[in-house]
């Protein structure tokens, strides 16, 4: 079984800053992609951040210059540094990644629980 474990959300003023984290823990043989996304209220869920197991980076482009997303391979955490936030940025945030059980054959891909977000005006 496979666990995705978020923290860090919550309330903050624009102009403001969070860090997001999520930990992916159990029988995991291999990760590949992680990232975050978001989803507002009425709105379809959208990819934030991207990265690959060697680094690579994709952003939307209204938050391009504002978040980072980083990971630690060998703890198996992705995380997102949120800075200069704005109230569109409001949303729940969910991590999202992809990996291949032990014993499996194919990669499957996991969600988070999903955090709040909220930026004030």
């Amino acid at each position: 079984q496979v666990q995705l474990v978020e923290s860090g959300g919550g309330l903050v003023q624009t102009g403001g800053s969070l860090r997001l984290s999520c930990a992916a823990s159990g029988n995991i043989d291999r990760i590949t992609d992680m990232g975050w996304y978001r989803q507002a209220p009425g709105k379809q869920r959208e990819s934030v951040a991207t990265m690959s197991p060697t680094g690579s980076t994709g952003y939307l482009d209204s938050v391009k210059g504002r978040f980072t997303i980083s990971r630690d391979n060998a703890k198996n955490t992705v995380s997102l540094q949120m800075n200069s936030l704005k109230p569109e940025d409001t949303a729940v945030y969910y991590c999202n990644v992809k990996l291949r059980r032990s014993g499996s054959w194919w990669f499957d891909t996991y969600w988070g629980q999903g955090t709040q977000v909220t930026v004030s005006s």
